[in-house]
Formats: structure tokens, C-alpha cells, sequence
């Protein structure tokens, strides 16, 4: 999905519970009632800066309250997690706004939870995904894998002798980035479509499920 301007992104946010706006670090961004949660004095937001903020929408609010994390990729892992909950039941009146340059530094847990915007004017989808060539074949391979061939993909992760768990989320991140970029250059909505089985097999594995019937049951 996207949006044209700065603006658009305000009213987008007030019909969302939590939404990832997609767009470059130097746009200023203006919203009304916004806390804003961001990393201070280190690289990343931390743990005790998002309960902080938690407990400020705690109770019940009488007008829109905006909670706008940017970067939201400086959302550190214990961070994040913290956040899901809210994520998923923000309350009344309470909206959470991701803003970031770079959609997948954010751990697909929580773009499982948001819908995703870009910025169509301003978005450069052309950069090079960071990862080596094998684990990009096999997770070009995993994208259009079908039947007994996405039996044979998910057995050759899980062959992998060291960290099957954490390699087998590494191809499905190198994947769900790949299927950003391919619509935001080709705007097929069939990759979009995709988006969400990739995200659930994401999420399965990273809560201990079983790597291979995950990735067979999620996507075939």
C-alpha cells in the first residue's frame, strides 16, 4: 500500500491501530498528540523506554493518542517483543505509528501485526539486499517453490548442521524483503498476497515450531 505525502500519513494513522510508514530518515513528520519513542543517547530504543511509554497509555483516553517510533528498526529484540502485546490490542484511541527507511531492519513479528505503507515518491526500493548469494538463491527458491519442491526447499534448510532455527528465519527474512522490493518495482499483488503466509511461518518458527512443517504448512 502507499501514500503521497506527509500529510496523508496523519489521517492514514488515525484509521490504523498500528501502521509501518515506509519512507526516507529526512522527512519531518507531524502529529498531534504524538509520543514519540526514539533511541536516546545509544543506537537503539530499549526495553525500559517502551514500558515507559506503555504506561502512559494505560489508561483510558478520551482523544486520539499517537505512539510513533522512529526508527522503528532501532527497536532493539527485547524492545520489540515488548511492544507486541500492545501491538495487537492497542486500546481505544490509541494508534501506533513505525516509521522507518528501511522495512526489513523490522522483525516480521511486529510487520505481521501492521499494515505497511510506503512513501511512493520518496522510497528507493532498488538497493541490494544484504545477505550472501547462497542464502538468497535458496530464498529466491523458497518464493516460488510449490508441492514436492517446496518439500525439498524447507528439508534443505533444515539440513542446515549449525542453528537450523536461526537460519531458517534468516531465508524467510532474505524472502519476505525480497517480496517488498519485487512490489514495490512490479506492483503485482500477487506479492503481496504472499507477504502474510511468509510472516506467519516466520513467527511459528521463531516461537519454537517445527522448521520444516512450518514452512511446508504456512506456504504450500
Amino acid at each position: 500500500m502507499f501514500f503521497d505525502t506527509v500529510k496523508d500519513l496523519a489521517e492514514i494513522a488515525s484509521k490504523t491501530n498500528t501502521a509501518v510508514f515506509v519512507m526516507p530518515d529526512n522527512v519531518d513528520v507531524e502529529i498531534k498528540n504524538a509520543l514519540l519513542l526514539r533511541p536516546e543517547g545509544k543506537a537503539t530504543i530499549t526495553i525500559e523506554q517502551v514500558r515507559e511509554i506503555l504506561a502512559q497509555i494505560t489508561t483510558r483516553q478520551l482523544d486520539d493518542v499517537y505512539v510513533v517510533v522512529r526508527p522503528a528498526n532501532a527497536l532493539g529484540d527485547a524492545a520489540a517483543n515488548a511492544l507486541l502485546k500492545s501491538l495487537e490490542e492497542p486500546g481505544d484511541k490509541v494508534h501506533f505509528v513505525l516509521i522507518t527507511s528501511e522495512v526489513s531492519q523490522i522483525l516480521p513479528t511486529i510487520l505481521s501485526r501492521a499494515a505497511v505503507y510506503f512513501m511512493r515518491s520518496k522510497t528507493d526500493m532498488t538497493m541490494e539486499i544484504v545477505a550472501n548469494e547462497k542464502d538468497k538463491a535458496l530464498a529466491r527458491k523458497l518464493l516460488v517453490a510449490k508441492g514436492k519442491d517446496l518439500v525439498d526447499v524447507a528439508e534443505e534448510i533444515n539440513k542446515k548442521k549449525d542453528g537450523v532455527r536461526a537460519y531458517a528465519l534468516e531465508i524467510l527474512r532474505i524472502a519476505i524483503e525480497m517480496l517488498y522490493k519485487s512490489y514495490l518495482l512490479n506492483g503485482k499483488e500477487a506479492l503481496l498476497k504472499k507477504i502474510p503466509k511468509f510472516l506467519r511461518a516466520y513467527e511459528a518458527i521463531s516461537k519454537n515450531g517445527h522448521v520444516r512443517l512450518q514452512i511446508v504448512s504456512n506456504l504450500c
